[in-house]
């Protein structure tokens, strides 16, 4: 007898216990599964070759150990973490491994990252950290470079048609994902922040085409389903920082009183919330996309010709307050690791550009393990309890 077809909240509980069970399969099944970090690898290369982009994250259930022989303990608590679940052998199921230059950091554990771990495809992906004309110019060479090592790397061709219809495709994933946030826009919310971000996480364990049909099974069963769904409470908050990669500290900032219904993450709005343009010149879109509509502080974006500084800051993070507007949110959580030296940089402009425009702001610093999660809660509570 053929087992019972899990519903979409139930596919994604059971992807999101085990993040590498389905592509371990799948690598099994002769599918090469090529690992990214960060935003700005253009997943609809691998997709267009029949490869399966798979999201690498840290664990932060699992103390950093192998790491520490190689990397310095001040550095990035994330990607120490990353690595370490390599050294662990914890990623051995993937075949390639793309990194790109998204911080010092990143760009340091790349070479040592592919000096101890030996996949069958290595590329460092060289990331203009400016928005100038030439930075696309820039971007459009090192796209096409991937591209040829991708090719070789397949055996085929890799066609302006393929990309073309694996761009259709991860700009129907990233619209049925907006479509999921969507669930969280009515006061309580349809859908936690806990759920979502489960929901995301899984999103990014498995194949764009399997990734869009349980995200339209999960739209399906929230729309219908109204058992479980999250109360209604004082705050509604959006949480800012780089790489929430785990339900524990948004089940925190739920459990303590607030619903989150928005995020600016490297794991949340950041990966999805603007499409590919679809033009004659793939690449050319992609370089638009990736270098531009992800509001990462490592990108630095010139300030408006002598407006001041408000008009910077409106330049900037002008789109914290249309999604604080749009998700009816009445306070911000800033989630921010230890020795994320972007980040921090960036904090004392987006707190007092929130907090000018009327939200009241909680900043935390977190070194991506349980235990400093846990001993946020009391701070949490207390901030919490301030808004009415």
């Amino acid at each position: 007898m053929q087992a019972a077809k899990l519903s979409g909240l139930a596919r994604v509980d059971e992807l999101y216990k085990d993040r590498t069970k389905h592509a371990k399969e799948l690598h099994d099944k002769g599918k090469k599964i090529i690992g990214y970090m960060c935003c700005f690898p253009p997943v609809e290369m691998f997709t267009a070759l029949d490869m399966v982009p798979f999201r690498i994250t840290g664990n932060v259930h699992d103390p950093i150990t192998k790491s520490n022989d190689y990397l310095e303990t001040i550095l990035c608590p994330f990607v120490r973490s990353s690595f370490d679940q390599a050294m662990k052998g914890n990623y051995d199921f993937i075949d390639g491994l793309v990194l790109p230059h998204s911080c010092d950091t990143v760009v340091t554990i790349y070479d040592i990252w592919t000096y101890y771990k030996h996949y069958k495809f290595t590329h460092f992906l060289n990331m203009p950290h400016m928005i100038h004309p030439e930075s696309y110019d820039f971007l459009n060479v090192e796209l096409k470079m991937l591209r040829k090592a991708l090719e070789k790397y397949a055996g085929t061709e890799l066609s302006d048609a393929k990309l073309k219809k694996a761009m259709q495709l991860h700009n129907e994933n990233r619209s049925l994902l907006r479509q999921v946030y969507d669930l969280r826009k009515p006061d309580p919310p349809m859908l936690s922040g806990t759920e979502t971000l489960k929901i995301v996480l899984s999103n990014m364990t498995i194949p764009v085409e399997e990734g869009n049909e349980l995200l339209r099974q999960v739209i399906d069963d929230v729309k219908h389903n109204h058992k479980g769904r999250p109360q209604k409470k004082a705050a509604r908050v959006l949480v800012y920082g780089a790489e929430i990669d785990d339900i524990a500290f948004i089940k925190l900032v739920e459990d303590c009183g607030a619903n989150v219904v928005i995020d600016d993450t490297c794991i949340g709005t950041r990966f999805f919330w603007h499409d590919v343009e679809l033009t004659n010149d793939p690449l050319q879109s992609l370089a638009k996309r990736y270098l531009d509509k992800i509001p990462c502080p490592r990108t630095y974006r010139e300030p408006p010709q002598q407006k001041g500084h408000k008009a910077d800051l409106e330049n900037r993070f002008g789109y914290l307050k249309k999604f604080a507007k749009d998700f009816n949110v009445n306070a911000v959580v800033f989630n921010i690791m230890r020795f994320c030296d972007t980040h921090e940089l960036d904090v004392p402009d987006v707190r007092d550009f929130l907090q000018e425009a009327g939200y009241p702001v909680l900043h935390l610093e977190d070194d991506y393990n349980m235990a400093s999660i846990g001993q946020l809660q009391t701070r949490i509570q207390a901030f919490l309890e301030m808004i009415v």
